[in-house]
């Protein structure tokens, strides 16, 4: 006791103190630049080991406790000073030599495998014996992990391996030689994982195989590294001496990473709000799986997964065994998918030809009676005709029959007390149209888009009377034009299917109709078409042709007079409608910027040509858009303008 007495005067004396709380377990230890022998002394009062100092062991220490340490921890917090300041104790039967660490190997040191209980910072000297690989080629590649004060070897003769350094160092080693020393199949080997990801370590070690060497070329023999997602293992393939190092360099990447309970991925591409949905389900069916549907067993290893909506990321809370592999799936969702741009070209042609030719008669006299031949097409009957102005001259319409489309020549004779009337009717019509439309639209691979271009028209789909007789019409609105609907979807390669919707409408003459006629082809079809190929989706092609003869039996067939006893009619219609399908895959921004290039010339060139057409007296007024190349640059800084410095061309702006 007066020795333990007379260190602590000595411990006031240097600066330091050394306390032990009431507790008989505990002790705070606060040492301020202390000789290091106090520091010896102390522990081996309060331990019961016997040291023998060496005496070149000199030096002051500091150690500072911020909280009471346990008296059996004291002994590993002593060697963890000695390691510090360049010392390391070598335990013995007798007694516990303390040396300098450098001479701490040449001694008696004890072997790891005699002392497995050994503490972590203790020196040992320890033989790793290997069978597959050669110790020879392990030195290069475990002499990183020894410190300088160590020692490694390699003992050809036994194949084998001489490790001096700390314990817990030692250990490390010896695991990771276990490891690397695996039998390998001739030209392949496979090295599973246990808390790494294979395909990230994989695309790490391939950066890594295929970077230059000190010349800057490549090197010759290349290793392949690949990725088994399935099993969670890495594939060597290549030069045995290489795979080797590279086994090595996995051994030391495998090893666990703390995590937290809380996990934050930001997406780049996809949308929480879908990628929350998909994981909830598979988080459900794992727990459901797991737990054979016991409720305590679910909410013990329940999952929560959360999306933000303002910064579009998938919060997940959980243990880290349980929400492992979501960030795989994760990373999967989150791509950036291609696009689509489909142009369709709408082709139509339709013609329309007419000929009427038709005499129409009428004989009466007060005595002999009325004789009438009436061909009655469209209301041009001449009995309708002779009613209409006969009504017109009697005041009782406000305007004339209307005698219809063509030639209508008539003529009142008299033959004695007889009265003939005659109507001759001839018409003639052609129409011809010719439509060509290339809708374009650009969406997003399996996302549904749909153009519309035309006319919002109004039809009368109801009439209601109210009690005062004010009629009032149901209007309903509909669009007429061209109209493009179409969902692709990429498969493999570059094939890609479509579901399309294709609808051509035009108001058509009304004619006898009540309310507007349209005329409406419609096209739906599922297709598969290879990427920059076009398609024929369809084509309706239609020919009629009418004809109609009304005459008077027997005169109607003699030949010349005949046609003036008969009314001829002839219509021909002909529809040739072709729909083609244009698509492309626009996989980069790049990709997409020259597709707008392309569609942006050609807009431009359009408004050159019409200003040029135009003459030079409208040149200013016909609107241009700008070069493209023109639209990549920024304005020129308010500085500069501000001090009136001439920007120069734009070509010469950043």
């Amino acid at each position: 006791m007066l020795y333990r007495f007379l260190s602590l005067l000595l411990l006031v004396a240097l600066g330091g103190s050394a306390t032990g709380l009431a507790q008989a377990d505990t002790l705070t230890l606060n040492l301020r630049d202390a000789e290091i022998q106090t520091l010896i002394d102390l522990v081996a009062e309060e331990t019961g080991t016997n040291f023998i100092v060496d005496p070149r062991v000199r030096g002051r220490v500091s150690v500072v406790s911020g909280r009471p340490v346990a008296r059996s921890e004291l002994y590993d917090l002593f060697l963890g000073v000695l390691k510090v300041y360049g010392f390391a104790a070598v335990p013995s039967e007798a007694a516990t030599k303390i040396v300098p660490d450098v001479q701490a190997k040449q001694g008696d040191v004890p072997n790891l495998f005699a002392h497995e209980r050994l503490r972590e910072d203790e020196i040992v000297t320890h033989v790793i014996q290997t069978e597959h690989v050669s110790a020879a080629q392990l030195v290069p590649i475990l002499r990183p992990l020894v410190p300088q004060g160590g020692h490694l070897a390699a003992a050809t003769e036994t194949n084998a391996l001489l490790v001096s350094d700390t314990a817990g160092n030692v250990r490390r080693i010896r695991e990771l030689v276990a490891r690397i020393d695996q039998p390998a199949v001739e030209g392949f080997e496979v090295i599973e994982l246990r808390h790494a990801n294979a395909r990230r370590l994989a695309e790490q070690l391939r950066e890594l195989e295929t970077g230059a060497g000190a010349d800057g070329q490549m090197p010759r023999a290349r290793l392949r590294v690949l990725a088994d997602e399935r099993a969670n293992a890495i594939i060597l393939a290549g030069d045995p001496e290489r795979r080797l190092r590279l086994r090595a360099l996995v051994s030391q990447l495998d090893s666990p990473v703390a995590a937290g309970n809380t996990q934050v991925h930001y997406l780049r591409y996809a949308q929480a709000e879908d990628v929350v949905e998909v994981l909830r389900g598979i988080a459900e069916s794992r727990q459901t799986a797991e737990t054979g549907g016991d409720p305590r067993g679910q909410r013990e290893g329940a999952v929560r997964i959360q999306a933000h909506q303002s910064t579009n990321a998938v919060v997940i809370f959980g243990a880290p065994e349980h929400t492992r592999d979501y960030a795989d799936v994760i990373e999967k969702l989150d791509i950036r998918r291609a696009q689509v741009l489909v142009e369709a070209v709408i082709a139509e042609v339709s013609s329309e030809r007419a000929r009427e030719l038709g005499v129409q008669w009428a004989a009466g006299s007060p005595s002999s009676g009325v004789g009438l031949i009436n061909f009655d097409r469209q209301g041009r009957g001449l009995l309708q005709l002779g009613a209409g102005i006969e009504a017109w001259l009697g005041g009782s319409v406000a305007s004339p029959p209307n005698p219809g489309d063509g030639l209508s020549l008539g003529g009142i004779g008299s033959i004695g007390s007889t009265q003939i009337a005659v109507l001759i009717s001839a018409l003639q019509g052609d129409t011809a149209s010719n439509i060509l439309s290339t809708p374009s639209l650009l969406t997003l691979d399996n996302e549904e888009a749909e153009i519309v271009v035309g006319q919002n028209v109004p039809f009368v789909v109801g009439r209601s009377l109210e009690d005062s007789g004010q009629a009032f019409d149901t209007i309903r609105r509909e669009d007429i034009g061209v109209k493009l609907r179409v969902r692709p979807q990429i498969n493999e390669g570059d094939a890609i299917r479509l579901e399309i919707e294709q609808e051509v409408s035009q108001i058509a003459p009304k004619g006898d109709a009540a309310d507007l006629v349209t005329n409406t082809r419609t096209l739906r079809t599922h297709v598969m078409v290879d990427d920059g190929e076009m398609l024929v989706l369809g084509g309706l092609i239609s020919e009629s042709r009418v004809e109609t003869r009304d005459q008077i039996p027997g005169l109607g067939d003699i030949p010349g007079l005949g046609r003036l006893f008969r009314y001829d009619s002839d219509n021909t219609e002909k529809r040739n409608l072709m729909v083609f399908l244009y698509p492309r895959i626009v996989r980069t921004g790049m990709a997409g910027a020259e597709l707008t290039s392309e569609k942006y010339s050609f807009i431009r060139q359009q408004q050159l040509r019409e200003a040029q057409r135009g003459g030079r007296a409208f040149a200013g007024d016909t609107p241009v858009m700008a070069d493209w190349e023109q639209l990549t640059y920024l304005p020129p800084p308010f500085s500069e303008v501000h001090r009136g410095a001439d920007p120069g061309p734009a070509a010469d702006r950043p």
